[in-house]
């Protein structure tokens, strides 16, 4: 029988994988600190939800140029290298919105140009911190060291958000953002405590002929592409971070802790989920499963844009989040078993550029949907959406349904390798 809890045997096994897993724990609550802390301070400037939809969708560029770059640095460069250089970057735009949040005149277009920026060096980093994961810990633990990433990030998306919301109203925006840039501090140093990490053979060359190559791989892979389309629909339309500024002021009445607590709802529900995605290794059809969690983060999603009771709200967005943790967990399967090794770096980066690209669309999506007819209308016509997404999906990709890699069966040693990788576009790889 399937263990029920995450395996930490990586966290005993592997000192190098400490230090990672560490360092990213760190940097990742700050980064969601930072994530709430620009939503917030660009609604206080502007009051204008499409503006803060902007905000994010002026990272998309810069992340996808990122992540796709980022996949061929990946696998050509020392991983540790490339994985320095982006601490160093992200660091740096962030405390160009410490000393904007300082001036007695914050600026807005500095709230884009630092967040875009981030977005690209983070869209290089990701790529490489994930394709250096096989390298720390032995085969056997490289499932549960991933498992165990997908619980730091779901971690930081509680603590963060939450922490964020709080720290905003008593020690200020400038405050919280420097506390951000140490955070980088710590993941810098963790980083240049590990070994070099050259990938195998020397690398592969970098250029346009390496990145197409994983594009190839892709476009053969129609059970695999169909996995990033649907999770593209959960975030374009059912993602409705852009209006939680205007909810938790104008609907439930309250200020930079409720905003923390409506970023943090998911993460509460995808923290939850990451602790039991045991179960998961036993499903048959990865295909229907990814089809199922989606339409539930669909309705949930619907509910919560006409429910105005915050307590039921926050539930809601917990719901969405288990949902999204799961279905990532069997995207991330699919990957894993359609994805040859010397490829894994290339396509990393491409799903990173889908993950956390897809919100990005969808605040410009949210915020273009608030400003014609309202916060609520944009929460739950996008909920909608979103379930009626998932059913063009089926139809137009019938392998997403007819999908039968999973549920192989496990000997005892090999169940926990099972959990597969979650890259959740709740907050893990926020730029921010």
């Amino acid at each position: 029988m399937a263990k029920l809890f995450a395996d930490v045997s990586p966290l005993r096994n592997s000192r190098n994988f400490r230090r990672l897993w560490t360092g990213q724990t760190v940097s990742g609550i700050g980064s969601q600190l930072t994530l709430v802390a620009v939503a917030f301070q660009a609604f206080d400037l502007t009051h204008s939800t499409l503006v803060v939809g902007m905000i994010g969708f002026a990272q998309l560029l810069p992340l996808l140029a990122g992540a796709l770059w980022g996949g061929t640095l990946a696998d050509a460069w020392d991983r540790k290298r490339v994985l320095t250089l982006t601490q160093v970057a992200m660091a740096t735009a962030v405390a160009g919105l410490a000393v904007n949040a300082a001036l007695d005149k914050p600026q807005v277009w500095v709230l884009f140009v630092c967040t875009a920026a981030s977005a690209g060096f983070q869209g290089m980093d990701w790529p490489a911190r994930r394709a250096a994961l096989p390298m720390l810990v032995s085969d056997r633990d490289v499932r549960a060291a991933v498992a165990l990433q997908t619980t730091t990030m779901a971690l930081a998306m509680v603590v963060g958000p939450a922490l964020g919301g709080l720290l905003i109203a008593g020690l200020g925006l400038s405050t919280v953002y420097l506390l951000d840039v140490a955070s980088f501090g710590v993941s810098l140093t963790a980083i240049l405590l590990l070994p070099r990490l050259v990938p195998a053979g020397g690398g592969t060359p970098m250029g346009f002929r390496s990145m197409t190559e994983g594009f190839r791989h892709l476009r053969g892979e129609r059970l695999l592409s169909a996995t990033y389309w649907i999770d593209l629909n959960a975030m374009i339309f059912g993602m409705p971070r852009a209006v939680f500024p205007a909810l938790a002021i104008h609907l439930y009445g309250g200020g930079a802790g409720v905003v923390g607590l409506l970023y943090a709802a998911p993460g509460a529900g995808a923290l939850l989920g990451s602790l039991v995605t045991g179960w998961c290794g036993r499903i048959r059809h990865e295909g229907r499963a990814i089809a199922a969690c989606v339409v539930v983060w669909g309705a949930a999603i619907a509910a919560f844009g006409v429910v105005p009771v915050l307590w039921i709200g926050l539930a809601l967005l917990a719901l969405a989040g288990a949902a999204d943790i799961f279905s990532a967990v069997f995207r991330q399967n699919v990957q894993q078993r359609t994805v040859p090794d010397h490829l894994q770096g290339r396509l990393s980066g491409t799903f990173f550029a889908v993950v956390a690209g897809g919100p990005r669309l969808g605040d410009a999506e949210t915020g273009l949907a608030a400003a014609i007819g309202g916060p609520e209308f944009a929460v739950w016509s996008g909920g909608l959406a979103c379930v009626v997404g998932v059913g063009v999906l089926l139809w137009r990709v019938p392998e997403l349904w007819q999908d039968a890699g999973g549920g192989r069966p496990l000997s005892a040693e090999s169940e926990q390798e099972a959990i597969a990788e979650v890259v959740t576009e709740l907050g893990e790889g926020e730029p921010l």
